[in-house]
């Protein structure tokens, strides 16, 4: 694939407007590693914050300066001066300039329905608001882009106006005009045809900024940069205000291997599902797996008959291969699988057996058994590990449960229940008999476990219960339903998930909490 000798500028605003999506908060500290990893991607500018706007922006824009990027630059972000301001006593734009960026991103109001009714201004005044700030910013020597905000509605309104507003800043000084669809509602016809004339008419290089409220963010990115855009912005994994902002994970990848642009270069693409992950962590927000290219699904097959083809040849179900964006291929075993399934997962497991080999068979009787009761593999590779291996007679349990007990107790009504599990279990010769106390009967059973087996497997200190998840599969059966308990379990190392079903929690639950076990010391042996 030819790559274009002008690389697309990748602009990352998840600092910024990513920080703006409900149930996300940044600390500083979570901005400034987040910042590093972006700059270790090769993206080209982030966009730290709003100096001015909140201390946690403020203390941002100076901590940067003691931790310095290596090959991206920060960028402080502000607003046009208030009208009531000169340019000279305008709050925000004094904040601009005290970040100390060498980049200053100002955006201004391209809709005549913004001027009128959110500025309340006149459309003389606000062009005016445009030109003084951004020259103001250049006599100060900072380099300045500029947000067209509300652009392709403001020129859908009213085309003459929008055109004198981005004509404004270039005669002021930008060096990027960024055409802003704010709202999201814009189509991809229009954002092309649009930008093709604005293009035709603007000799400053172009921008594009797309918000994804009616799921075009991505889209409409990428059909700017068929049209001439030199630059787009977006955040990681598309978070940000309302639906999110442009995906910049797919943005990326299809720039570099769909359209043939160079948008990190050196082969950063690779660390791409790690940034992906890093960023959502430090979001505290659950990975999108369905996501494309970075997703935990994106390179997963189900169905037998996709399995069976993959791998033969993986070009048969997956576009690009998995191992460019840092992710890897992953064969889910369910009711779905076939042979071809079974064998291919036997095969990363390291056990090659023949293909006529009876256990096989009786594997995947046993397996679709097993989740027409209510288990489900996909999610719980440790248990479906542990099962192939006791089916094939090369695993054998660490330690034997010779009973256990739960007891809740509730002593007051404003008062939380008090829970605590008692447990025998044999390891070897020797019997074990111990008693925990947890936050719910769970836990206390996992700690009396734990409790009971450190002695003998001092390394199970080092694995953590990371996920719990219960899951009532059929309601007919009210309080008596049969439940799934989905565990995820990790390591120094690694992570693993393991599965349990009955008709009572505590049983399901155990399932779970010794397969996760089990599979630990299983991997520690070798």
């Amino acid at each position: 694939m030819t790559m274009s000798p002008s690389p697309i500028e990748i602009y990352d605003t998840t600092l910024r407007d990513g920080s703006q999506a409900e149930d996300v908060s940044f600390s500083v500290e979570d901005k400034i590693r987040i910042a590093h990893k972006l700059d270790e991607l090769g993206v080209h500018f982030i966009e730290g914050g709003w100096p001015g706007a909140n201390p946690k922006d403020i203390e941002f824009f100076q901590v940067i300066k003691s931790t310095p990027l290596q090959r991206a630059r920060v960028v402080a972000f502000g607003s046009t001066r208030k009208a009531k301001n000169t340019a000279e006593s305008d709050p925000t734009l004094k904040a601009l300039l005290s970040a100390e960026t060498e980049i200053v991103t100002i955006f201004g109001k391209s809709w005549t329905l913004h001027v009128t009714e959110a500025l309340e201004t006149t459309l003389e005044k606000n062009a005016e608001l445009i030109g003084d700030s951004i020259a103001f910013l250049t006599r100060h020597g900072r380099r300045v882009f500029y947000d067209a905000e509300h652009f392709f509605d403001g020129y859908k309104t009213d085309p003459a106006y929008a055109l004198q507003t981005i004509h404004m800043a270039a005669k002021a000084g930008a060096e990027r005009i960024i055409l802003c669809d704010t709202n999201g509602g814009t189509m991809p016809w229009e954002v092309k045809d649009i930008f093709l004339k604005v293009k035709a008419e603007c000799s400053v290089p172009l921008g594009i900024h797309a918000h994804n409220d009616s799921e075009m963010g991505v889209a409409n990115s990428l059909v700017a940069v068929q049209a001439g855009a030199v630059q787009v912005q977006g955040t990681i994994n598309g978070i940000g205000e309302r639906c999110g902002n442009a995906n910049l994970c797919s943005i990326i990848a299809n720039l570099e291997l769909k359209m043939g642009y160079s948008a990190l270069g050196d082969g950063r693409l690779a660390h791409l599902r790690t940034l992906s992950h890093f960023v959502a962590e430090m979001a505290n927000l659950p990975p999108n797996k369905r996501q494309p290219y970075v997703g935990d699904a994106a390179f997963a097959h189900k169905g037998g008959v996709h399995i069976h083809a993959v791998q033969k040849n993986p070009i048969t179900y997956e576009h690009v291969s998995p191992e460019v964006v840092g992710n890897v291929r992953r064969v889910l075993i369910s009711e779905s699988s076939g042979r071809s399934a079974v064998f291919g997962k036997m095969e990363t497991l390291g056990m090659n057996l023949p293909q006529d080999n009876p256990k096989v068979q009786e594997l995947l009787a046993s397996l679709k058994s097993l989740e027409y009761e209510g288990y489900q593999f996909e999610g719980a590779e440790g248990s479906f590990e542990l099962l192939v291996r006791k089916a094939m007679g090369t695993h054998s349990p660490s330690f034997e449960l010779l009973g256990c007990r739960i007891i809740v107790e509730k002593r007051r009504t404003n008062e939380d229940p008090i829970s605590e599990a008692t447990i025998m279990v044999k390891v070897g010769d020797v019997v074990e008999h111990t008693a925990a106390v947890g936050h719910g009967p769970v836990n206390a059973l996992d700690n009396a476990l734990r409790k009971a087996l450190e002695g003998f497997y001092p390394q199970l200190r080092d694995m953590k219960l990371l996920d719990y998840k219960v899951r009532v599969l059929t309601g007919r059966n009210g309080t008596g339903s049969r439940v799934r308990v989905l565990i995820e379990s990790g390591d120094l190392k690694d992570k693993w998930g393991t599965v349990g079903v009955s008709e009572n929690i505590i049983e399901a639950s155990w399932q779970a909490l010794v397969d996760s076990i089990e599979f630990k010391l299983m991997r520690d042996k070798g």
